[in-house]
């Protein structure tokens, strides 16, 4: 347990040093997914490929095991392109957009004359002490 901690650890030390922002993290886990996505994709491709040619080999010999590589290659691959399809139909009917940025709620306005940044929406609510809280 202490060495999967420690390889966790280990392995986001570089995203802490960089001190880069949640929106980068996110972009490089959704490249990498992408990336993964596509060999994954290939992988299935290539095996039902690799079964076909041990189905066409194996002539008058036993096909079995050419047959079973094809049809696990077609199942992946049918399993991955319905996964796939389905997130674009349940994102299309939520209105869920792919991509893009996300954005993270802040609170602005002032305090003691100092901007503490934010979205600023116009029509904040003044609380006591002078901290501008935008209503969203």
């Amino acid at each position: 347990m202490k060495k999967v901690v420690t390889l966790v650890a280990a392995s986001a030390l570089p995203v802490v040093a960089l001190a880069q922002t949640v929106d980068a993290i996110f972009s490089k886990i959704i490249t990498l997914i992408n990336y993964l996505t596509i060999i994954v994709v290939a992988l299935s491709v290539l095996a039902f490929f690799w079964g076909l040619f041990k189905f066409i080999t194996k002539a008058g010999e036993d096909k079995e095991e050419g047959r079973h590589i094809m049809i696990w290659g077609i199942l992946a691959l049918f399993v991955m392109v319905s996964v796939w399809g389905l997130v674009g139909v349940v994102g299309n009917t939520f209105g869920v957009q792919q991509g893009g940025a996300v954005n993270i709620p802040g609170i602005g306005g002032s305090y003691g004359g100092v901007n503490t940044g934010g979205t600023g929406v116009s029509g904040g609510v003044n609380v006591t002490g002078g901290i501008n809280i935008p209503i969203r």
